[in-house]
């Protein structure tokens, strides 16, 4: 079962990912690295921040554990989604309002006329944020029912979007500031997909009924949203180590930005297809051996899981380093993306895939500790991790520019997974492991 679910993830993660790469290689074609790809990237960012820790595990490390130990499933989950869903909105409201000043805030580099021309995008690129969370909830139910061929394989939608945009917009030969417009509304385009694909595999499972909405004693929400907020903190440190590097990198040169944002998508192939696909499928298992007291059973899936984690991440890391430059090249030196570009955006890869092994490990670790549903722990484990990552940043920064911060990252990363397995407990870890 753990195998089978890991494959489905594993594949449906590596169809989105490709489509990924095939959206980037027409990004980097059709804009280049340059001022225009730059204020893109930087408004897609905070949507795409909260989307990468909801989706990766936060929402579901939070939810299952609620969810298995609710006497009310409906009452609760329905109940769930419609503060979350509310809130969002409002939220989106507000961005729309003040895209101005939140575009300010973000990108604290950029000048008052590339705000100007951001501002509008971070208003269009944030209502993606209420479509993934319906999808993410969707998801965590199906997970929840061991159903995860939908969520994997949907994601590439969005890509789908984005690919039908840019080929739209050079199509009709727009400009290139007309071409991050495109691009925001394929972002849209791809929610919806995503959205549209969920409620399909919802209601073939039988699932309608989440949306039932009927008030309900307060405590099982209270306890959900108090595991929620630690764990999408917790879950978090990869991606909020990326986006402060965005945020700090908008001090630097033109360009800087979008060598950060190239190199980590490929980085973040073999963490999404090895350990966040082994995670999604680990969790409901370790959440549901836990409830029912049988910590052997899960130990040995952990087990299992480590080792083939630990195998397939350092192979990758070692062959993603030796070949840097070459698989920059073969995925983004078209069109305006310059020989120059592949050589600054290879060397941040580098700097990046140091840090795999750590962060893709720390990953499946944590499980146990969201099982338990201990997630203010690793909330604090993440905040230590991220405070080493900003104070290296600054150290780094000035010296070694953009590839300092992708270093900067990565201690981060080695931070994170000592402390994890500190709090997993070494004993326990090398027990495990003997077994």
């Amino acid at each position: 079962m753990l195998l089978k679910s890991i494959f489905t993830n594993s594949t449906g993660i590596l169809v989105s990912r490709v489509m990924g790469f095939a959206r980037d290689t027409v990004t980097a074609s059709v804009l280049g690295a340059n001022i225009y790809s730059d204020i893109f990237f930087v408004a897609f960012k905070l949507p795409n921040l909260f989307r990468s820790i909801f989706a990766d595990g936060a929402f579901s490390q939070a939810f299952i554990p609620s969810y298995a130990r609710s006497n009310h499933k409906i009452r609760f989950s329905s109940m769930v989604f419609l503060h979350f869903f509310a809130f969002l909105m409002v939220l989106s409201l507000f961005v729309t309002l003040f895209s101005h000043l939140v575009a300010k805030v973000v990108a604290v580099g950029f000048d008052e006329k590339t705000i100007d021309l951001a501002a509008p995008l971070f208003a269009i690129n944030f209502y993606y944020l209420p479509m993934i969370f319906v999808v993410t909830f969707m998801g965590a139910l199906l997970q929840y029912k061991n159903h995860f061929a939908t969520t994997a394989y949907s994601t590439a939608l969005l890509n789908i979007g984005m690919i039908a945009s840019l080929l739209l917009a050079n199509h009709l030969k727009v400009d290139q500031y007309s071409i991050t417009y495109y691009l925001s509304f394929g972002v849209l385009a791809g929610g919806l997909m995503q959205i549209i694909t969920h409620f399909y595999a919802v209601k073939k499972t039988n699932l309608l009924k989440i949306f039932y909405f009927k008030k309900h004693q307060k405590k099982e929400e209270n306890k959900f949203y108090k595991n929620f907020f630690s764990a999408t903190f917790g879950s978090s440190a990869i991606h909020l180590s990326a986006f402060i590097d965005t945020w700090l990198a908008s001090y630097l040169v033109s360009g800087s930005i979008s060598y950060l944002y190239y190199a980590n998508r490929v980085f973040q192939l073999p963490l999404a297809i090895f350990a966040i696909a082994t995670s999604i499928a680990l969790f409901p298992m370790v959440a549901r051996a836990i409830k029912n007291k049988e910590e052997d059973k899960a130990l040995k899936l952990m087990k299992k899981a480590v080792l083939i984690l630990f195998g397939l991440l350092f192979i990758s890391a070692i062959i993603g380093i030796v070949f840097n430059e070459f698989i920059i090249k073969l995925l983004f030196e078209h069109g305006k993306f310059t020989p120059e570009d592949t050589h600054n955006t290879a060397s941040i890869l580098t700097m990046y895939l140091i840090g795999l092994l750590p962060f893709g490990l720390a990953k499946i670790f944590s499980l146990w500790l969201n099982a338990k549903e201990q997630q203010f722990l690793t909330a604090k484990i993440t905040m230590y991790s991220l405070s080493c990552d900003i104070i290296f940043s600054l150290i780094l920064i000035k010296p070694f520019g953009a590839t300092g911060l992708a270093f900067a990252g990565t201690i981060g990363g080695f931070v994170l997974f000592f402390l994890t397995l500190k709090a997993f407990g070494f004993k326990r870890a090398i027990e495990m492991l003997k077994k």
